[in-house]
């Protein structure tokens, strides 16, 4: 009753007179912590924890990202490294091929003699090309002194397989240097077995790519053949060959196709290396690439290093230190986490941009190109049989000309559609660009399912497209080939696959053919250099020299020469008397002109701006070329997008075009004066133009065809038209220029009638870019004009 009377009941008394002792409690404490001598030591405790916390994290960020880094470059150097390889490795078994042809067609002696003198064999300073009997004797070689005999020897009889061989290296006797030795079978006309030709190259060609840069003194380039021996290690400057190593610890996963970079110590010399290697799929080869660890994550190490000396600093400066370096530390770790977030993005956007089709989201042609390689090496482990049909679709370009590329865009996603819904979930489907599209069918239990899907794919592109609200119908031309029957590359039976396409367009579109070596041979290489004409624009495999043309007093540079030169990768170097008909005919003379102008227009800037002589440069056109009536817009396009200055350019056109239409050619002659180029008349002599005729065009140079040069110093037949050629031009006030002067008989004669300028090969042979640069930069140094004075002033001598 006494705590009654002391204490109410009331809840809200209760609850408060509760709370009392509560918080004093509480902000007795936090006073506590408020003293200094607690709070600076717990803050300064807190900022360490932070300090060190951030560091730490930085730290581990650094070290992570720095071991993706190496790893990524590893595999990034391993990519190109393969790259070099397998190129190389194609150049020498091309040169093989090459040689072998050759050589079943002439003979060994004259296989290599013509092709050096033709300068159709690698370079004699790393490659040495020869020739050995059935009984592994030398009998030719490109450098004899380094051939090396075959004969008792167990090699020549693994060349009996006609496949490309290589060597284990073997040590040259000449330089004593590590070479590899790559061969192939030399067949008689009755098939029996002739003989190998050999290509032997140093070892250290193979690395020699190896970027102390990149790599550092402990890299490791390394090719390693699938039998455990090293055809060639480099490490810093040290180059060995010939080591045996265990094949699958050295290339894990060689068979899957899909390089890793593993962090092991290398057995052969004890470093630890991020190492990634990568089996060849055409050769019985590997490449390996390493990067030293020690070296590679040096960097890392040191900005671990100056993380730790930042942490010191911060945890004697306290508070202040800690919260900026708090801060820094979180901003750079979202920062960095962002980053990588953004690269990987964009790097899968790249990735899937570089192997699809923008339009059609099919796979392009690189795709195509790397799954054909694999479906081949799936089907040649398994004894598998495997198709591509090459499609191309017949009237594209109408509708695409009638309706506009939006129309024609629409037609090419709608025959992807098509083109999947006529095959397997197995089978692939690939556009290669504009109305190309190829398909891969794989495993195939018999040749007649090729023949179906192709039914298939005919019909279904025949039926009627709805474009613009009509119907509009176009067909497919299909050519197919097989492996292993047709090919046993992805080049041979894409190449094949082509021709059988362009078979089938020539007998009359709308179907499909096999291809067959019983195609004419003469039809086949027509069709051959058609088809890779239509893509060497895009290859990148037309190239430009130049052919100097020159004073006849002064021996100057006055003025230059485009000339179209076309490396084939594999018929090399094609004459333009071969593809430029083919070019005319098909219509692709209109987009290689507009490349050849162009880029001779962008050297010729090139040249000025290096700040050599401003001088003409002349641009051949054909009668198609010189009649498109888009000439004159893309010349003017071409000429305001490089700066091209227009006195500068000479456009030349055949001497029949004067002759023919000429209402129509004196209407363009007279508008490209206008815009201030000069107009040059080739190969005069060679028709029936006269004086007449010249007057009524507004040209500038008149060039004497080469077949009045030929014989000019000894058949008067010759002499006369040559002197009536000069004498024509000057009474027009033209420049006379003589073309094919290749004699100083030749040169000396039109010195003395007044020709103008010189152009042939007795002053310079059509060069590179680079090379008619040092002529030009030659020339700037007046080396070219003293050397020049000085031989006409002998010659004068001597003639007087």
């Amino acid at each position: 009753m006494t705590i009654s009377a002391k204490w109410p009941l009331d809840d809200t008394t209760r609850r408060r007179a509760m709370q009392v002792p509560v918080t004093g409690a509480l902000r007795a404490g936090l006073n506590r912590f408020a003293d200094p001598h607690v709070l600076f030591p717990l803050l300064s405790i807190m900022m360490l924890i932070v300090i060190w916390g951030a560091t730490l994290n930085l730290i581990k960020n650094e070290r992570a990202n720095a071991e993706a880094a190496v790893a990524g470059t590893t595999l990034q150097l391993l990519n190109t490294y393969e790259a070099q390889v397998v190129r190389a490795l194609r150049e020498i078994d091309q040169t093989l091929k090459f040689v072998k042809y050759v050589y079943e067609l002439k003979g060994a002696s004259a296989a290599l003699s013509d092709l050096k003198n033709r300068t159709l064999l690698p370079p004699d300073l790393l490659f040495v090309v020869s020739v050995v009997d059935a009984n592994g004797a030398v009998v030719a070689s490109t450098r004899p002194a380094e051939a090396r005999s075959m004969a008792g020897s167990g090699l020549l009889q693994a060349l009996h397989s006609d496949t490309f061989w290589i060597d284990q290296p073997q040590k040259n006797r000449v330089s004593g240097e590590m070479s590899l030795l790559f061969g192939r079978r030399l067949d008689a006309a009755d098939g029996a077995f002739a003989g190998a030709v050999l290509v032997a190259v140093d070892a250290s060609y193979f690395v020699s790519g190896y970027d102390p840069a990149v790599l550092g003194k402990h890299g490791m380039l390394a090719l390693l053949g699938t039998d455990g021996i090293f055809r060639a290690r480099r490490t810093g400057d040290t180059l060995t060959a010939g080591a045996a190593v265990d094949y699958a610890r050295a290339v894990p996963g060689a068979d899957q196709g899909d390089p890793s970079v593993v962090l092991a110590v290398n057995s052969w010399d004890g470093v630890r290396r991020y190492t990634g290697a990568q089996q060849l799929y055409e050769f019985p080869l590997a490449v390996i690439v390493g990067l030293s660890e020690q070296e590679q994550l040096a960097a890392a190490h040191r900005t671990i290093n100056n993380y730790l000396w930042r942490a010191v600093i911060g945890s004697a400066l306290l508070a202040l230190l800690t919260a900026i370096l708090g801060r820094m530390s979180w901003q750079l770790a979202r920062g960095r986490l962002r980053e990588n977030e953004a690269k990987r993005s964009h790097a899968l956007r790249v990735e899937y941009l570089a192997y699809h089709d923008g339009l059609t989201s099919l796979p392009n042609r690189i795709l195509f190109s790397r799954l054909l390689t694999q479906a081949i090496s799936q089907a040649q482990r398994y004894g598998k049989q495997l198709a591509v049909a090459f499609i191309d679709l017949d009237r594209f370009k109408q509708i695409n000309d009638t309706l506009g590329h939006e129309a024609g865009d629409q037609l090419l996603q709608e025959v992807a559609v098509r083109l999947k819904s006529c095959l397997r979930e197995s089978d692939i489907v690939a556009r290669l660009g504009g109305d190309e599209f190829v398909v891969l069918l794989t495993e195939l239990s018999e040749e007649k399912y090729a023949a179906k899907a192709a039914e298939k794919i005919v019909s279904a592109i025949a039926k009627p497209f709805v474009l613009l609200g009509q119907d509009f119908r176009v067909t497919a031309s299909i050519g197919i080939s097989t492996y292993p029957q047709d090919g046993h590359d992805e080049q041979t039976l894409t190449k094949n696959a082509d021709i059988a396409m362009y078979q089938a367009k020539e007998d009359g579109k709308n179907n499909f053919q096999f291809y067959s070596e019983k195609l004419n041979a003469n039809s086949l290489e027509r069709l051959t250099l058609e088809s890779s004409l239509r893509h060497a624009l895009e290859r990148r495999e037309f190239q430009l020299y130049y052919q100097a043309k020159r004073d006849i007093v002064s021996g100057r540079i006055t003025g230059m020469e485009a000339l179209l030169r076309w490396q084939h990768p594999d018929l090399g170097l094609v004459a333009p008397m071969q593809f430029i008909p083919v070019a005319e005919e098909t219509g692709l003379i209109l987009p290689i002109g507009r490349w050849v102008l162009n880029t001779a227009c962008l050297q010729n800037v090139a040249w000025q701006q290096q700040g050599l002589a401003h001088v003409s440069i002349a641009v051949n056109l054909t009668a198609r070329q010189f009649f498109d009536e888009h000439l004159l817009r893309d010349i003017a396009s071409i000429l305001a997008a490089t700066g091209m200055e227009a006195r500068l350019l000479e456009i030349e056109i055949h001497e029949s075009l004067l002759i023919h239409n000429i209402d129509k050619t004196l209407q363009i002659l007279t508008a490209l004066k206008a815009m201030g180029i000069r107009i040059a008349i080739d190969d005069f002599g060679a028709g029936y133009s006269s004086l007449s005729t010249l007057q009524r065009f507004p040209l500038d140079t008149i060039k004497i065809d080469r077949s009045c040069i030929r014989d000019v110093a000894t058949l008067d037949k010759n002499r006369s038209l040559t002197e009536a050629i000069i004498a024509m031009g000057k009474s027009l006030s033209l420049t006379v220029v003589a073309q094919g002067v290749e004699t100083k008989e030749q040169a000396e004669y039109l010195r003395r009638h007044s020709c103008d300028e010189l152009q042939g090969f007795y002053f310079n042979k059509p060069v590179s870019a680079q090379q008619f640069t040092e002529l030009l930069q030659a020339q700037v140094t007046d080396m070219t004009y003293v050397g020049s004075r000085a031989a006409l002033a002998k010659t004068q001598a001597s003639s007087g």
